[in-house]
C-alpha cells in the first residue's frame, strides 16, 4: 500500500459505517470465473496450473472474489476488504497489481438505501485523500435496458443488444447490422426450421437433454415465429445512438431524458424510476451523467460511478444484481459495492 496511514483512515471510515472485514481468497478457479462471470476476464487473468492439473488464477477482481466467499457462507453481507487484484492489460500505463480498499453490501433488499450507503461511505473516504477537487461520472445500465425494451423491434434483437452492451466494438457491429436490417441468424434460422419439421414427426414424449420433444418444439415454434422481416432498423439505431450521446449535469438529467422521450415519440415515463442516480444530488459535488458510461465491466446491472480527483480515477463502483446468480446462487441476489484504487493516490 502506498500510504499506510491513509489506508488506516479509510478503513476506520468503513468500520464506522458498519462494514466488517472480509478476506476473499487470492487463488481462484479460473474456469469457474470465466464460465460464470464472463469471458471478459480471460485475457486479463494471471493463470497457472496446479499439481492436480487444474488451472488457477490470482484473483482478477475483488468483487467477484468477495461474492464467491459470500456464497460459501464465509462472509458477512456488509463487508469491506483490503487487498490486491491482479490483472493484465493492453494499456502500457496500467498496473499489474492494483491495491484496493473496497466495500460491498450483498443480499440486502433495501436497494435505494444501500446504494446511498455505499456512495456516501466511499465519498467520505475519498475526502480524506485531500487531493484535487472531487468530481463524479455516473451512469445507469438499467436505463439502457429500459430503452431497448420499450422499442418496437423483434425480441431477438433486444436480447442481443442488452447482452452485448458491455462489448462496445461488437455492439457497434450489431447496430450496423440492425441499421441495414441484416439478421445475423439467417443460417441458424433455416437450420432450426428444418429441425423443427423433422422433430414434429418424432414421438412427442421422447426426452432429449432433459426435455421432451414437445417442450423443445414449443421453444422452436416461438423462435421461428419471431418476425424475420424488420424494416425499422435504421430508425431504431438512430434512437439508440442518440441516447448514447447524452452527457449532462445531473441537475439537468430529468429534463434531458424527458426531452429525449418526447423527441423520439417514446412513453414519457420509461425513465421515471431512477432514484439511485438521484442519490448523488445529496452531495455538494460536481456530477455528470453519461448514458454511454460503465460498459467495460460485464456484471453491472444498475448504477455505475467513478470518482475522480483531477484526471485520476480514485474510486469506482456500482450495482450488480445478477452476478451472484451467475456465480452459482439459485436466484438473483441484490448487490452493490465500490472500491478505492490506491495506485492512483
Amino acid at each position: 500500500m502506498k500510504s499506510k496511514k491513509l489506508s488506516e483512515q479509510i478503513i476506520k471510515t468503513f468500520k464506522s459505517n458498519g462494514f466488517v472485514l472480509s478476506e476473499p481468497d487470492v487463488l481462484l478457479d479460473s474456469e469457474y470465473i470465466i464460465q460464470r462471470s464472463g469471458e471478459n476476464f480471460r485475457s486479463s487473468m494471471l493463470t497457472f496450473e496446479n499439481d492436480d492439473g487444474k488451472v488457477m488464477c490470482l484473483r482478477p477482481d475483488l468483487t467477484v472474489a468477495s461474492c464467491i466467499k459470500y456464497l460459501e457462507k464465509k462472509s458477512k453481507s456488509k463487508i469491506y476488504y483490503s487487498g490486491q487484484a491482479y490483472r493484465r492489460s493492453n494499456q502500457k500505463t496500467s498496473e499489474l497489481i492494483n491495491d484496493q480498499l473496497g466495500i460491498e453490501i450483498l443480499g440486502s433488499k433495501n436497494k435505494l438505501q444501500d446504494d446511498y450507503k455505499v456512495i456516501k461511505t466511499i465519498l467520505n473516504s475519498a475526502e480524506k485523500i485531500k487531493s484535487k477537487k472531487i468530481e463524479i461520472k455516473v451512469g445507469d445500465i438499467s436505463l439502457f435496458n429500459r430503452l431497448i425494451n420499450s422499442l418496437d423491434m423483434p425480441e431477438r434483437w433486444k436480447l442481443r443488444l442488452i447482452r452485448h452492451f458491455w462489448r462496445p466494438k461488437y455492439f457497434e457491429e450489431l447496430l450496423k447490422r440492425l441499421e441495414k436490417n441484416a439478421d445475423i441468424d439467417s443460417v441458424t434460422f433455416d437450420a432450426d426450421k428444418k429441425r423443427f419439421d423433422e422433430m414434429k414427426k418424432m414421438e412427442q414424449d421422447k426426452v432429449i437433454a432433459g426435455r421432451s420433444i414437445s417442450e423443445i418444439l414449443k421453444r422452436f415454434d416461438k423462435k421461428i415465429k419471431d418476425p424475420r422481416s424488420f424494416n425499422e432498423g435504421k430508425q431504431i439505431v438512430r434512437i439508440i445512438r442518440s441516447f448514447l450521446k447524452i452527457n449532462c449535469k445531473l441537475s439537468k438529467l430529468d429534463e434531458t431524458l424527458l426531452n429525449f422521450a418526447k423527441k423520439n415519440n417514446l412513453k414519457e415515463n420509461i425513465f421515471k424510476e431512477f432514484k439511485s442516480i438521484q442519490n448523488f444530488k445529496k452531495f455538494n459535488i460536481k456530477v455528470n451523467f453519461i448514458t454511454n458510461f460503465g460498459r467495460d465491466i460485464e456484471y453491472y446491472t444498475g448504477i455505475v460511478f467513478e470518482i475522480f480527483s483531477g484526471k485520476k480515477e480514485i474510486a469506482r463502483g456500482g450495482r450488480y444484481d445478477d452476478l451472484l446468480k451467475s456465480l452459482g446462487a439459485k436466484r438473483n441476489i441484490p448487490a452493490v459495492g465500490a472500491a478505492i484504487n490506491l495506485n492512483n493516490i
